[in-house]
């Protein structure tokens, strides 16, 4: 499938990237007049806006499948004037006639998938009534108008005939990624960054960048931590801790220090300005869809009044955030700090080890949805925050939560550590509280997605057989791709998919196991050794989750870790003023 355009650009498709599901016809229908209906109005329009369609029938609904010409991609990317790098190293707004000019990605390719993410979608969603009156539309016994200059995919969506609109697996790229990563144990750390950012994106891409270099960044203070436990130093054995203690530090400063030297070198290999701006236009490109962008002039004559009332909104803003801190405060403070120390005296008065074990996991797990449902009380709040934009709002978020996870994750250490100072025994509870959380986590975090996928395949299947029009003793399985990604559960935060995908679980999980590791390194130096593990049994688990247990996430913009860089910084704080 060959793709005309631009000087030397001759390129194939790209794959099936995105999916649009749609509920099935009823045979009735069907027969009645199937051209007539309005599916196949919405088939003929993307055919037209140069994408190539196939349809497919599955059981729980019928999937419209969607690749691009890169000509297409490239004629979108243009009316979008989505901005990309040149090889001058400067930013131009893009022509496909002069498509040589301009950085290609790390694969060769000439778009990244959040680029040809956000072209496919404004493709679909630019499809807009262009006759001089509406058109009327039907499906099944349903019958409904189609308005000028409306778009066609979001009526279709108003009236829930459009159910969803995904991106797709690669199969030949996810094969791929499943033997040279997610498979791969020969190297334990060793991942293929530049093919996790083509495929997924930059934000997941640099999650699994810093997990990486966190991980192997790891083995040195593990190794010096082994040896304080099994070497018996003699009459220099008062120097290991204090050595250790200042060998941490010293690990830590250049840790961060040289991710951030990391951070920079692979958004210079991916063409990608710290300033974002590519996001920033495409995600002014989508909001936009259908609309011309316009900015109104203002009068001079009103600056003053102008300049009051965005000193009002962001002192308003200031105090909305004041109070909603105090909110999340409070609530550690009067619900979950009791909660925390019952636990911790539950602990003591426990006897026998493996009622001790029994006893964390189940705090564990109580603990976990006591403090998403806090997360779910911050997202509200933060709907009333006045932030400047998603990543501020994000950035709130990410703050309120770790706080909450803060207290659950160490006020029961810290209460051990400062009441019976007993070193013995805070060992105790550590090897315990990373042993279970470990196995909890690992055993939840990829448990749910297969039993959320198990039980969507049995309603549809069981739904499926009991339909009168289904014939008597005819076997019914999903047997295509399509509907098996459909009935996947999404990439998102446990607390909500408002302004975070999965990967704020994730880095939220580094960010505790980060603090905990910094906070309690001198009491007990194998705890590297306990977070080395887990984390290469992360990068595998959380690489399978993402290619087989979940569906392609939708790209998000980020250029940096963001916030969570802050939270690491407050943890070794932490670790200097409590050592």
């Amino acid at each position: 499938m060959g793709a005309g355009g631009g000087e030397g650009a001759v390129e194939e498709a790209t794959g099936f990237e995105v999916g649009i599901v749609v509920p099935k016809l009823s045979r009735a229908a069907a027969a009645a007049g199937a051209a007539e209906d309005c599916v196949v109005r919405l088939v003929r329009e993307l055919e037209s806006a140069g994408l190539l369609v196939e349809r497919v029938r599955g059981v729980p609904a019928e999937f419209i499948k969607l690749a691009a010409p890169m000509g297409t991609l490239g004629r979108a990317a243009a009316e979008m004037q989505m901005k990309k790098l040149t090889y001058i190293g400067m930013e131009l707004q893009f022509e496909w006639d002069q498509v040589a000019a301009f950085v290609r990605q790390p694969d060769g390719s000439l778009f990244s998938w959040r680029e040809r993410y956000f072209c496919f979608r404004y493709l679909i969603y630019g499809i807009v009534n262009k006759t001089n009156s509406e058109i009327t539309l039907k499906f099944d016994d349903k019958e409904f108008h189609w308005k000028e200059n409306e778009s066609l995919l979001t009526r279709l969506e108003s009236e829930g005939v459009v159910k969803l609109v995904f991106p797709l697996h690669d199969e030949i790229k996810r094969k791929q990624l499943l033997r040279n990563w997610a498979l791969n144990w020969l190297d334990f750390t060793w991942q293929p960054i530049d093919e996790i950012y083509s495929y997924f994106g930059t934000k997941i891409a640099t999650y699994f960048a810093f997990l990486g270099m966190y991980t192997r960044w790891l083995f040195f203070p593990a190794v010096f931590g082994l040896a304080t436990q099994l070497i018996d130093f003699g009459s220099l054995q008062w120097l290991v801790l204090p050595a250790f203690f200042i060998f941490v530090i010293s690990w830590a400063v250049f840790f961060l220090q040289f991710w951030k030297r990391k951070n920079s070198a692979l958004l210079a290999r991916w063409g990608i300005n710290c300033s974002l701006s590519e996001y920033k236009n495409l995600d002014n490109e989508l909001g936009s869809l259908g609309d011309s962008l316009t900015i109104e002039e203002k009068k001079f004559d009103d600056v003053s009044a102008e300049k009051r009332k965005l000193q009002r909104n962001e002192w308003f803003g200031v105090l909305l955030r004041i109070r909603n801190n105090a909110i999340i405060v409070l609530a550690i403070i009067c619900l979950q700090l009791p909660f925390e120390l019952a636990y911790a005296h539950l602990y003591e008065i426990t006897e026998t080890e493996v009622m001790r074990y029994l006893l964390t996991a189940v705090y564990l797990v109580a603990i976990q949805y006591y403090t998403r449902i806090g997360g779910k009380v911050s997202v509200n709040l933060i709907k009333y925050e006045n932030n400047q934009g998603e990543e501020s709002s994000s950035a709130s978020l990410v703050y309120k939560v770790f706080g909450l996870y803060f207290m659950q994750s160490y006020i029961g250490l810290f209460y051990h550590a400062s009441l019976y100072r007993d070193i013995l025994a805070l060992r105790q509870v550590l090897i315990q509280r990373l042993i279970v959380s470990q196995v909890l986590e690992n055993l939840i975090e990829n448990s749910i997605p297969y039993l959320k996928y198990s039980y969507k395949k049995y309603i549809a299947v069981h739904k499926k057989k009991h339909e009168k029009e289904s014939p008597s003793g005819k076997s019914v399985r999903l047997s295509t791709r399509v509907e098996k990604e459909y009935l996947k559960p999404s990439y998102t935060a446990s607390i909500g998919a408002e302004l975070e995908d999965g990967l704020f679980d994730d880095f939220l999980e580094l960010t505790l196991q980060f603090g905990m590791i910094m906070m309690f390194a001198c009491a007990f130096p194998l705890i590297f050794c306990f977070a080395a593990l887990n984390n290469v049994t992360e990068i595998r688990a959380d690489a399978l989750k993402l290619l087989v247990m979940l569906k392609r996430p939708v790209p998000r913009a980020a250029a940096t870790i963001g916030a969570w860089l802050n939270i690491f910084q407050v943890c070794f704080l932490n670790f200097l003023f409590d050592s």
